[in-house]
């Protein structure tokens, strides 16, 4: 690690017969990775590291991109998303390059993988949504208290991790600013997922052509660590891994051991 920022830019692809902006904040150099967030642009410290060796290409989701708030109501489903990315995917030639999808990003890569099974040469998904056991259901974080949320997305919800992922900016401004685009991008997210995230991609998993790492953090509250295996019998030859001492959010709480799976199975 440098301890240096890599610094950010931005690319674009018209899709939709033009109607959509699918944007892309790209950081880092090397082969191209594609990056699926859970929602918004939050930081995270797992894309510093990943840009050493990557030319990583984060998704924005439709509604979160700058300036371009009203894009999701250019999609009417999951199924538009999905066609909508993979085709900014085709028109920046990213097809073919590695994946890594976080929750509801998760959910969406995993969804492009089997839509089209060539898009990704190898996937990560990190405690990817979209499957639902009635004995174990997903937490419903959309309707969470905000003083609650801590504790569904980390191990140690009072530890400095959490503490820092929750606290506002000192700004008022700024911190007015921050929670707006943070509850706006929920918004977005829920118009694909809520109230139950399951749209059948039980039914849909086998067609995942590309090796898959599903990778858990084993205090995960808000997606319990029995859905890795839930998705590891249905995409063959996938591989499960665990990362002690996290909850939802491995690439936070434990960003080197996150790295470092996730680059070993990339290389």
């Amino acid at each position: 690690m440098t301890g240096q920022k890599a610094a950010v830019e931005r690319r674009e692809a018209r899709v939709c017969a033009g109607r959509l902006r699918i944007g892309f904040r790209v950081v880092g150099s090397g082969p191209g990775l594609v990056y699926f967030q859970a929602g918004g642009p939050a930081p995270c410290p797992l894309l510093d590291r990943l840009a050493e060796d990557f030319t990583v290409h984060v998704l924005e989701l439709p509604g979160t991109s700058p300036g371009d708030p009203y894009a999701v109501r250019e999609l009417d489903g999951l199924w538009d998303l999905v066609l909508a990315c993979e085709e900014a995917l085709r028109a920046l030639e990213l097809t073919g390059a590695p994946a890594i999808g976080h929750g509801f990003g998760g959910m969406l890569a995993a969804e492009i993988a089997a839509c089209y099974p060539e898009a990704f040469a190898k996937l990560v998904l990190v405690a990817p949504l979209g499957l639902w056991l009635d004995e174990t259901p997903v937490a419903d974080w959309m309707a969470a208290a905000p003083t609650e949320l801590p504790r569904l997305l980390f191990a140690d919800p009072e530890g400095p991790v959490a503490r820092a992922a929750v606290t506002p900016p000192d700004d008022p401004e700024a911190a007015i600013t921050a929670a707006s685009a943070s509850l706006w991008a929920t918004g977005c997210v829920a118009k694909f997922i809520w109230p139950i995230p399951d749209r059948g991609l039980a039914g849909r998993l086998h067609r995942i052509a590309a090796p898959t790492l599903l990778l858990w953090g084993e205090q995960d509250r808000l997606n319990p660590v029995v859905y890795a295996e839930e998705f590891a019998r249905r995409i063959a030859g996938s591989v499960v891994k665990t990362i002690p001492e996290c909850g939802h959010m491995p690439q936070w709480e434990q960003p080197a051991d996150t790295h470092h799976a996730i680059a070993d199975f990339l290389s």
